[in-house]
């Protein structure tokens, strides 16, 4: 009996692994970073998403804040960054803003805006009061896919939806070259505005961000779809590289340049 249990004990790690094989997924070895082979090589420019978790009662005055701070930062000519939008969440977390900006001119583009705002004594008064509106704050550094659309100012009233993915390590190319296909079966209403992938803050993270007239556009398009030969496929490859996904729908604000 004693060397029985032996024998079992012995055969078990190898057991162990050979089951763990079956759901471990292999990552092929990279010659290149996939931000080589994934961004945009005509342009340089770097993306800041932030999202900013607000004090319920502050909302309004947060808003007001930035409405009358944050197009002096877009408008001025000496800082080479870029207001993309600026959103309050509607559905999803509540009393949170999210804003997207490009530093055209990548990681030495950020390193001036910020180097100038430092001095800017007016944006120093504007932190700290907006600072004490906050729960909490992140953002993250992004590079936009080469095959998504640019994202460029458009008229409204639209609303936004700005689909989050946590892809599992090692996948982005994987994510990347389904969705170089997949991105033709949603460009018929105009809706697809950009696309990003993490660089430095939550990392193997995917931004989709998309335009509708409102909810049922909305329903109206992404069911359409599921009609186009193809669409089924490229999303049954894709959800397996998904560790976690979040959708918001967003307002614009009246100074966002996406409306």
């Amino acid at each position: 009996l004693v060397c029985r249990g032996l024998v079992s004990s012995a055969h078990r790690p190898r057991e162990d692994s050979w089951l763990k094989s079956l759901f471990v997924r292999k990552v092929d070895p990279r010659k290149d970073a996939h931000s080589n082979l994934l961004a945009k090589r005509e342009t340089s420019s770097l993306y800041k998403l932030q999202i900013h978790n607000v004090k319920p009662e502050c909302l309004d005055a947060y808003n007001k804040l930035c409405q009358e701070v944050l197009p002096k930062i877009h408008e001025e000519k000496h800082y080479p960054c870029a207001l993309v939008g600026t959103w309050n969440t509607w559905y999803g977390e509540q009393d949170q803003a999210v804003h997207l900006w490009r530093y055209e001119g990548g990681y030495p583009a950020l390193n001036e805006v910020m180097s100038k705002l430092r001095q800017n004594k007016e944006f120093t008064e504007f932190r700290k009061e907006r600072g004490n509106m906050l729960l909490s704050r992140k953002n993250q550094l992004l590079l936009e896919f080469s095959f998504w659309n640019e994202p460029v100012p458009r008229e409204g009233p639209n609303i936004y939806e700005l689909r989050s993915y946590q892809l599992r390590p090692g996948t982005m190319i994987e994510w990347g070259n389904y969705w170089a296909r997949a991105i033709r079966f949603r460009q018929d209403n105009n809706e697809a505005v950009g696309g990003f992938f993490s660089q430095i803050g939550q990392l193997y993270m995917v931004h989709h961000l998309w335009a509708y007239k409102d909810l049922q556009t909305r329903e109206d398009i992404r069911n359409a779809a599921w009609n186009k030969p193809g669409w089924d496929e490229l999303v049954y490859y894709t959800v397996p590289l998904i560790q976690e996904m979040e959708s918001r729908i967003m307002i614009p604000l009246k100074i966002s340049p996406l409306q």
